[in-house]
């Protein structure tokens, strides 16, 4: 496999973001919290700020749905922050390494609301290390759509037969080989680390 281009996800493979580290603040009782995050801000209305759509119309739109959960709602966007727990710092190590290698260009392709990747951008400096980042809310489409693999190849002028992608999610990963390129699902720092030693990406 000859691999001339990295395209990394970001949630789930460089930073970890999880509902539950703000949740686990807010509800008390733990059965409690995972059917909120199940049933009422479950991943299709997440998915939909990832793919454009405003907080506060979502926002809106769900408390009249749910009115019992409406401080809980909107607290999915004003501490959304709080959702964040850092780098995945075997990640960043092997993103480090592939920076200092410095013969492959690296970009990323990440699901995520136009309106709190910005707060992503000022917490980690690391962002500013890609060659080009594409933010699905930003273009309104998210992935798994064959059409934000398009985007990404035309954006970023890259052959997907030679790009390695990596995501946490099966699907996009799925996805993203359907529309031609070299993708792998991430599972942690280590596996990634020995695939791409194998690829002799790194050593």
């Amino acid at each position: 496999m000859k691999i001339e281009t990295i395209l990394f996800d970001l949630g789930g493979v460089l930073i970890d973001w999880n509902p539950r580290y703000l949740y686990r603040k807010i509800f008390k009782d733990e059965q409690e919290m995972e059917y909120f995050l199940r049933e009422v801000t479950d991943m299709d209305w997440n998915e939909q700020q990832d793919a454009g759509r405003p907080f506060e119309e979502a926002i809106q739109l769900l408390s009249e749905k749910h009115p019992k959960y409406t401080r809980e709602i909107e607290s999915y966007f004003f501490r959304w922050k709080e959702m964040l727990n850092g780098p995945i710092e075997g990640t960043l190590d092997i993103f480090r390494q592939l920076k200092r290698k410095g013969d492959l260009p690296i970009y990323a392709l990440t699901n995520w609301s136009a309106q709190t990747f910005p707060i992503a951008r000022e917490l980690y400096p690391f962002l500013g290390w890609f060659d080009g980042i594409l933010v699905s809310g930003e273009e309104k489409m998210k992935k798994p759509a064959h059409r934000i693999y398009h985007l990404t190849t035309e954006r970023f002028n890259i052959n997907p037969a030679t790009t390695l992608f990596i995501d946490d999610s099966l699907r996009n990963v799925n996805a993203a080989i359907e529309c031609g390129y070299k993708a792998v699902q991430f599972e942690s720092p280590e596996k990634l680390s020995l695939l791409l030693s194998e690829l002799e990406i790194i050593k």
